[in-house]
């Protein structure tokens, strides 16, 4: 008995797994693809891995699974397929995925065949559109004729009034003529031969040409909101804001050079090399649409002669004519390095949102005074730094403050910023 008996227990085992077996889920399966597979692969294209679609076809599962857990031993062990993919692929082994199950595999499969339907198009009601847009006309010419009708109304009531006062005056004996015209002074002749009124109207006409004079100079060399177009349209907006992207990654010289640096295209290259489109909200409120940024991406790879299709270098670069937004004069030093990494000043204190500005401009006015303002109110961060330990010993005694600005530091003194 005990021998049947197992056996039933199995085939009762089997009938249970395959009657409450789940199906394949691509929603959960797109989680996993992002967090394993998308860094190397895509669904649709190739990148530094074959495209996934269709591959459940092409391969038969159990192969699937044996590749994805462990890929370098299957190709160790000299299978055609394997060894294939290795080859065509510069020899560059995949990943091994141990700690995914089959269930997991499953479930990325299903998302890489998942097809979409296509969106159901609704049949619009042309009869029903004629006819609200005809209701609407005739509405609209209604409330127009009501207007014109109260218009012409007014008219008349106005001619009735005059001429009821004109009547009323003739039977009262009013005089109605109208009284010769004394002679007219040319108000030019008049406003001559009033001195008074000469010499306020001089003063006036001086102060203001002196007042729009000064202000028109100060603006000379002062280029706050300047805003150029760009050969590669490049988003803060996206990358600092919605991929909140550090701004030092990219400006990486800030932290220890005068300049912030201009970041070389392999910079670009080293997320989009793997981002060949661009898959984030359709409208971020700025009227671009996802079509336009994926042209800009082609931008960068004709750019740095990037080869999207066999993923490789061509070497037939383009350069890229950036236009320069900040600019100060020849003669003023700043240093970045300074003030973001020792002062540990925050990059939107100068350049303001940054991380909303989908096409970057000046956003502040960079003139003497305003970095003068700026030094006079900052306290500089001696914390847990060596560089001010002493000074600021030496200068709380002198000031008997606690905390120094960059000013009572020396921020006022015109060779700390001037050659």
């Amino acid at each position: 008995m005990a021998l049947p008996l197992k056996a039933s227990i199995l085939v009762f085992a089997m009938f249970s797994q395959f009657l409450f077996a789940q199906e394949p889920d691509p929603v959960l399966g797109k989680k996993l693809f992002n967090s394993n597979c998308a860094a190397c692969h895509k669904v649709n294209k190739k990148a530094v891995g074959p495209a996934l679609r269709g591959a459940s076809t092409k391969y038969e599962k159990e192969w699937l699974y044996s590749w994805i857990k462990n890929s370098s031993a299957m190709i160790k062990s000299g299978d055609d397929q394997a060894v294939a993919i290795w080859e065509e692929y510069n020899k560059s082994a995949m990943t091994a995925f141990p700690q995914l199950s089959t269930d997991d595999i499953d479930n990325i499969i299903a998302y890489t065949d998942y097809i979409p339907p296509a969106p159901a198009v609704v049949a619009s009601d042309s009869n029903q559109t004629t006819n609200s847009n005809l209701s609407s006309g005739i509405a609209n010419e209604i409330i127009l004729g009501a207007l014109g009708f109260v218009f012409i109304m007014l008219i008349f009531m106005l001619i009735s009034v005059r001429r009821t006062l004109l009547r009323i005056a003739i039977a009262s004996g009013v005089d109605i003529t109208p009284p010769s015209k004394p002679k007219r002074v040319p108000i030019w002749k008049a406003f001559a031969q009033n001195q008074f009124i000469v010499f306020v109207s001089v003063i006036l006409l001086l102060l203001s040409s002196a007042y729009y004079a000064y202000g028109f100079l100060m603006q000379v060399g002062v280029d706050q909101g300047y805003m150029p177009v760009q050969p590669i349209h490049y988003s803060h907006k996206i990358h600092a804001g919605v991929n909140q992207i550090e701004c030092k990654y990219c400006h990486s010289s800030a932290r220890v050079s005068k300049h912030s640096g201009i970041p070389s295209l392999n910079v670009c290259m080293n997320c989009h090399q793997n981002i060949a489109e661009y898959n984030g909200e359709e409208d971020l409120d700025n009227g671009y649409t996802k079509e336009f940024y994926t042209k800009e991406i082609k931008k960068l790879y004709a750019a740095v002669g990037w080869d999207e299709e066999n993923q490789v270098y061509t070497g037939n670069t383009e350069p890229v004519k950036w236009v320069r937004i900040h600019n100060l004069p020849d003669f003023v030093y700043f240093n970045h390095a300074q003030h973001v990494m020792v002062g540990e000043v925050k990059c939107q204190t100068c350049h303001g949102p940054v991380e909303e500005m989908e096409i970057m401009y000046q956003y502040s006015p960079l003139t003497m005074g305003w970095c003068i303002n700026c030094h006079r109110k900052t306290n500089v961060k001696v914390e847990n730094n060596e560089y001010y330990t002493k000074i600021h010993e030496e200068l709380s005694k002198k000031y008997g403050v606690e905390k120094l600005t960059v000013a009572q530091m020396g921020g006022l003194e015109c060779g700390k910023c001037h050659y």
